[in-house]
């Protein structure tokens, strides 16, 4: 006899959508184009804060300010605005890093450079960030992100011929504005990963930043007031304006924005936000500025934006 055995039909199972990767999403598209828009945009405001006031003490005003508003944010979410021992070591150490080396650094950086460069030499800041996200937190890196930086810092050398030529007091000048600017982009690279630490997760961001930028801006008015003496206000529209609009927009907005970007998809990625900055920052610079572009300076700025793009595309650059 034979046997007939019961027949199962297969399970048809729906085809699952794919999702969207976590960087394509708009809780991340729309505070990348918040951020780019803002800082594109701040480098032309601090050019026009050199002329009568010391860096150290335009950088103490505008991080008070900032620090103010964002503590006063804490207070409307009903955030606690005490920290513990770990809690005061971090917002210290952050506001040492991000808010007091790396402005003061980017102040003097336009001391020598038009605003532009410094904002494409800032471009360059995903390249730390990535290395510094490897060692710091395991986040490993592609290939593509290697030869990305490479071809970035190529132009980078090619901006930096470009202001030799051009300066009025040599190669140094244009070697120094560099020089400084390189020095800033590593604070603030620190200062990125430091956002993507577990112990920065542990408090309320509001609350860590804005005490951050309060003690930052407490070192930067002791470094103030023993380099060039007691503060100096310019009572003039445009440069109180512009402090305010640093101080709200350029700083409590934007770096609220940018170091959740940082908690969400990491500081490699989040510092592809660089990418389009200069390119803002380099066309308010030709408006305002009366920034001369040559072929040098074209094939530079060309080079950094090519060389960044290319790290952005990589399969997997950093994760």
């Amino acid at each position: 006899m034979r046997r007939f055995t019961s027949y199962k039909a297969p399970i048809i199972e729906p085809p699952v959508e794919p999702v969207p990767p976590r960087s394509a999403h708009l809780v991340v598209l729309i505070p990348f184009l918040v951020v780019t828009l803002i800082w594109g945009s701040t480098w032309i405001v601090i050019r026009d804060q050199l002329a009568v006031v010391p860096p150290s003490w335009s950088v103490t005003y505008r991080f008070t300010i900032a620090g103010i508003v964002i503590l006063g944010w804490a207070l409307l979410r009903r955030d606690s605005l005490r920290l513990d021992l770990r809690g005061w070591a971090f917002a210290i150490a952050l506001g040492f890093a991000q808010f007091v080396l790396n402005f003061n650094f980017v102040y003097r950086a336009e001391q020598h450079i038009t605003s532009g460069v410094v904002a494409i030499v800032y471009a360059l800041l995903l390249v730390p960030n990535a290395i510094l996200a490897r060692i710091f937190l395991g986040q490993l890196m592609g290939r593509q992100l290697l030869i990305g930086s490479a071809v970035a810092m190529a132009g980078v050398a090619l901006l930096f011929l470009h202001e030799a030529r051009l300066s009025d007091a040599g190669p140094e000048q244009a070697l120094i504005g560099i020089g400084i600017a390189l020095l800033g982009v590593l604070s603030a690279s620190v200062a990125n990963v430091m956002q993507a630490m577990k112990t920065a997760k542990a408090y309320p961001m509001a609350t860590t930043l804005g005490w951050a930028m309060l003690t930052g801006a407490a070192i930067d008015a002791v470094w103030a007031w023993a380099t060039v003496g007691p503060p100096v206000i310019e009572p003039r529209w445009g440069y109180v304006a512009g402090t305010l609009y640093l101080g709200v927009f350029g700083s409590a907005l934007a770096f609220t924005v940018y170091f959740q970007l940082i908690r969400t998809i990491g500081p490699a990625k989040a510092a592809y936000t660089s990418v389009l900055i200069p390119v803002i920052a380099m066309l308010l610079s030709t408006l305002f500025e009366g920034y001369r572009w040559s072929l040098l300076a074209v094939s530079g700025a060309a080079l950094v934006i090519v060389g960044l793009v290319l790290a952005l595309k990589a399969r997997r650059p950093n994760r």
